[in-house]
């Protein structure tokens, strides 16, 4: 007997991805036909082309984002544009394996309830509101910024699980009521984190960067001149993101007024302290710890976070069949592998020099204030073409800061507001930062919302730290 076959089954594709494939291969292609510019190699504009038919088809979305970034791979091997082994660097990449590890880590705190465990202490203490619990997740993460240098550390493997247990604590899952409060914690993670990582010296891997190159023009960023530079636009950016996504972007879950009698509820189900979940505080801790010292200890972040991965396995609170099985894990180190090698070598073959010369040549005449207005727009927001803040701080911070000294900007205030802006740009995209692509790849957060308020809390810390930072610092006589 012949089966019949369901309608429309041999259509692979809708017309609406159909769509957007074209839009995205057809951009693509028309950066690959235009002229190359003469001080630009051929294959860095390739590249280009192919790093625009990559974002246009994230951004779209007409296949999965891991199967859009698997034909960029291909094109750029099919090309010759890189080797097998240049195509295949961004899967040694230490910050990509930080971000998947911070999935199985994560894991770990899910199943022997320790995040529960958390989370609904959490929810104890702030747990009135969904308002009150979006400022007790970014105070936490303002707590921890001091003493955790790594963003993604941070955010990743300490935030994350905690917004996970307590999404699903009131029931809302990436497939099921999204944003009945998950979306609106992760989002307003994500964005405070990136605020929290400009606060201080030590909040991010990249500071201690951006104070050893302005120390070259005689500007001395200690530790305290950083954290009285950054507390007036760092606080005003904090109060106003949670309060903003409530507003634009509200939670289902308005109100809370049990949560408290909830929350002690729970705990008692839970009752004491299993021996797997003092192992998992166990591991925390010295994850925790290696993080606070690792500079000191010699030891990155990523080999920290294996440590404590491996000791988890070891001791089986997590198996290797569960670890096969964290699908969000395995697709991230996809797309975020490749995503993160292109920009390196959008970097590595010239193409980052050439555009931030192409800036520079453009600005002869200019008063210093305007001159200035635009290369700190420019750096800003050509992060979205990086997927990672020190590859970006590398390619254009030294340049940019120079030119501005050199058309009479105040020394220190260009130094702060390159600094500053080398952690503020990470939230533009999904990519753009460590703890982007974990949170992101939690699947409360569509894309398209993740863009949009990328955008606008882009241009909202650009507003503050640019206009209300450079007040505070003539206040405080800095510059």
């Amino acid at each position: 007997m012949q089966t019949q076959t369901p309608k429309n089954q041999h259509f692979i594709l809708k017309n609406r991805d159909i769509f957007f494939l074209c839009v995205s291969f057809f951009a693509g292609l028309l950066v690959w036909l235009l002229p190359t510019p003469e001080a630009v190699s051929e294959k860095a504009w390739n590249m280009l082309a192919i790093f625009v038919f990559t974002v246009i088809g994230v951004i779209a979305k007409p296949l999965p984002m891991g199967a859009i970034t698997l034909i960029s791979l291909t094109l750029i091997t099919a090309t010759s544009t890189l080797t097998l082994e240049e195509a295949f660097s961004g899967f040694s990449n230490n910050i990509v394996w930080l971000v998947v590890l911070a999935f199985f880590i994560a894991r770990g705190f899910i199943k022997t309830g320790l995040g529960s465990r958390v989370a609904y202490n959490v929810i104890n203490l702030v747990g009135k509101s969904t308002l009150g619990m979006g400022y007790g997740v970014m105070a936490t993460d303002l707590l921890l910024s001091p003493a955790i240098p790594s963003l993604t550390a941070r955010a990743g493997g300490i935030i994350f699980p905690v917004l996970t247990a307590v999404s699903k604590a009131f029931q809302s899952e990436p497939h099921s009521h999204p944003r009945r409060l998950g979306a609106y914690l992760f989002l307003t993670a994500f964005q405070s984190s990136v605020v929290t990582s400009a606060m201080f010296l030590t909040s991010m891997a990249g500071n201690p960067l951006a104070a050893e190159i302005v120390s070259k023009a005689g500007i001395e960023l200690t530790w305290g001149k950083w954290a009285i530079a950054a507390f007036a636009p760092g606080m005003l950016s904090l109060l106003l993101i949670p309060l903003i996504l409530y507003k634009f972007f509200p939670p289902e879950l308005k109100s809370t007024p049990n949560a408290k009698e909830f929350a002690k509820e729970k705990l008692n189900e839970l009752g004491k302290v299993s021996p797997n979940e003092w192992i998992m505080i166990l591991v925390f801790s010295i994850l925790i710890v290696l993080w606070i010292f690792g500079s000191h200890l010699k030891m990155g972040a990523t080999t920290a976070a294996l440590i404590g991965f491996s000791f988890l396995l070891l001791t089986k609170v997590l198996t290797w069949e569960e670890i096969v099985k964290e699908k969000s894990a395995w697709d991230t180190l996809m797309w975020f592998s490749v995503l993160i090698m292109m920009a390196n070598y959008l970097n590595k073959l010239g193409l980052t020099n050439w555009f931030s010369q192409y800036i520079v040549t453009h600005l002869e005449g200019l008063s210093w204030q305007s001159g200035f207005f635009v290369l700190a727009f420019v750096y800003f927001f050509s992060h979205y073409f990086f997927a990672s803040n020190v590859a970006h701080m590398g390619s254009m911070f030294s340049p940019f800061f120079f030119l501005s000294v050199a058309l009479g900007t105040p020394a220190m205030l260009a130094a702060l507001i390159f600094s500053f802006f080398s952690s503020l740009f990470g939230g533009l995209t999904h990519y753009g930062c460590g703890p982007a692509p974990i949170l992101y790849g939690a699947g409360y957060v569509k894309i398209g919302h993740w863009w949009k308020f990328g955008f606008i809390f882009g241009v909202i810390n650009f507003i503050i730290w640019m206009f209300l930072g450079g007040a505070w610092w003539k206040l405080l006589g800095l510059y």
